[in-house]
């Protein structure tokens, strides 16, 4: 008979775990309830958005007035070269803001430029409604000047707004209150849409109109354009009395008692900063955006946030931006050369207004309540996924929307992926960047996603302008460009609940394991012996 004896078992299993040390202020901000003062900076930071989708989306809906009134064209369409610059300079602005302004948000502070991009904003919107020269081509370069200018500003809110609301909310509502920021870019656009048609009715039906139809036209876009300036000066006063986020003033700044005493000011905690949390802060990792730190702990992400936001601006700005043209080509407005030229700016916004309350809003407010319980990666899957296949949906059956009969079910398809994008990446892609990446790099970790996500939109307006492909050919590129979305979104870590310092590895300390500990572990043996 075999038996086995055990002399010694000894298994210890001494692992370097890594803790995170607690700054009191900044656990303050994670258990902190909800008050009064998140949703004002809600508010503050949302309008940005709101101004931000009214400039961009708006030239959409008064282009066509442009072709009518300086270029002499029956249905209103640009010249390619025009329409490709008048829709694109922005977007170009867009992008170098977004990564000027992200660098400089953690160089400088979050709030210290905050009123800057503002500024910029509302010059722009001014001076675009004021291209005023004899000749079109001069009258379109000026546009384009300001325009880009504007994007410039617009560009500078997307890190600087999603970051400063991360860091001020909570862990278990974070994400919506972030969502809602983002939801005004939806109040913007409808923004848009109802302000065309408001000046469009009231322009359309004066006796001036009857006599000189071209000059009444003139002063719509004007004023469209120039109105995008209100909502950036009603936010302005209140912009420059927020203070400083806690985590800059924390993390970065390393003033503790400065960062307390701030959110004491606008929310309920009082926090008594101790010696030992400030030199834990001084002790914290400082590796930069280019170190091999980075690469190895985020690089992966960055590439991830940055894929995923640019095929979906692919997609998001092609369908907001061409929803004209792809709707003309059905049939779904009639025949334009008919038409006065506010009577069709009249029905180019009215659809858009249509779809973006049927199904960009619903899609923004179900992401508000639904992020923090779904979580954010799988609410980007189902977005992606969900996209996919109505955009195979539309394009498989292209042939069958030409029917006057079955217009309405073109746009409700149409507004379903509207739907998905809003309930889906186009809010997480947003969310993610400004979690998963650590305090000093956060502003411009956002600004290089939101950048990609531009590079995108640049190549969905010149591919809707200039590459002649059928509209049924391009859905289907976009469908596959959801496709790539959904791959890369698999990269990307769920940050439901979780405190933005336990997201990132801030604050860690390593803590190395009792020597004698390690010694047990390194003789760990089985010593049988063999008994007849």
């Amino acid at each position: 008979m075999l038996y086995r004896m055990l002399d010694a078992v000894t298994s210890v299993k001494c692992e370097t775990r890594r803790a995170r040390k607690q700054i009191k202020v900044l656990q303050a901000l994670d258990v902190a309830g909800t008050q009064l003062y998140h949703f004002t900076t809600i508010v503050i930071a949302g309008m940005g958005f709101f101004t931000d989708a009214y400039d961009l989306f708006s030239v959409s809906l008064i282009s066509d007035l442009l072709g009518r009134i300086y270029y002499n064209s029956a249905d209103g369409k640009l010249p390619s070269d025009v329409a490709g610059a008048v829709s694109g300079v922005a977007l170009c602005g867009t992008l170098l803001g977004q990564l000027f302004f992200g660098w400089l948000g953690d160089r400088m502070g979050r709030k210290r430029i905050y009123g800057v991009t503002l500024k910029l904003m509302v010059v722009c919107s001014l001076a675009s409604g004021l291209s005023f020269h004899y000749k079109p081509r001069s009258v379109v370069a000026t546009l384009c000047f300001f325009r880009f200018w504007l994007g410039f500003g617009v560009g500078g809110d997307y890190p600087l707004s999603a970051t400063i609301m991360s860091e001020y909310a909570n862990k278990r509502t974070r994400g919506a209150f972030i969502a809602a920021v983002f939801a005004m870019q939806g109040l913007g656009n409808l923004a848009a849409g109802a302000v065309v048609l408001a000046l469009s009715a009231r322009f359309k039906n004066t006796a001036a109109y009857e006599t000189d139809p071209f000059g009444q036209a003139d002063y719509v876009w004007r004023i469209v354009l120039m109105l995008g300036a209100v909502p950036a000066l009603l936010t302005y006063y209140w912009r420059m009395k927020m203070p400083e986020t806690a985590r800059y003033t924390a993390l970065i700044a390393k003033n503790l008692k400065l960062a307390a005493s701030d959110m004491a000011a606008v929310l309920d905690i009082d926090i008594v900063p101790e010696k030992e949390e400030a030199d834990a802060i001084v002790r914290q990792d400082d590796y930069g955006l280019f170190s091999m730190d980075f690469v190895r702990r985020h690089g992966r992400q960055l590439l991830s946030t940055t894929v995923c936001w640019f095929v979906l601006d692919i997609v998001f700005y092609s369908l907001n931006l061409f929803m004209k043209d792809i709707f003309s080509d059905i049939g779904w407005f009639g025949d334009a050369s008919k038409m006065s030229p506010l009577e069709q700016t009249y029905k180019i916004a009215r659809t858009q207004a249509i779809v973006v309350v049927s199904g960009c809003l619903p899609g923004y407010f179900l992401t508000v309540l639904f992020v923090d319980r779904i979580g954010r990666v799988k609410i980007q899957l189902m977005g992606f996924t969900m996209m996919t296949i109505f955009m195979i949906g539309l394009a498989g059956s292209y042939k069958v929307w030409y029917n006057p009969s079955m217009h309405a079910g073109f746009a409700v398809m149409y507004a379903l992926i509207l739907f998905f994008a809003n309930f889906g990446p186009n809010s997480t892609t947003f969310i993610l960047p400004t979690e998963i990446f650590p305090t000093r790099l956060r502003s411009t970790c956002n600004g290089i996603s939101a950048a990609g996500g531009k590079c995108g939109a640049i190549v969905g307006v010149l591919w809707f302008q200039y590459s002649h492909t059928s509209t049924r050919c391009s859905l289907l590129l976009l469908a596959g460009c959801n496709l790539v979305g959904i791959i890369f979104t698999l990269a990307l870590p769920e940050t439901k609940g979780m405190s933005l310092e336990d997201i990132t590895g801030e604050m860690e300390e390593e803590n190395e394991p009792p020597q004698e500990s390690a010694t047990v572990a390194e003789a760990e043996f089985i010593h049988s012996v063999e008994i007849s």
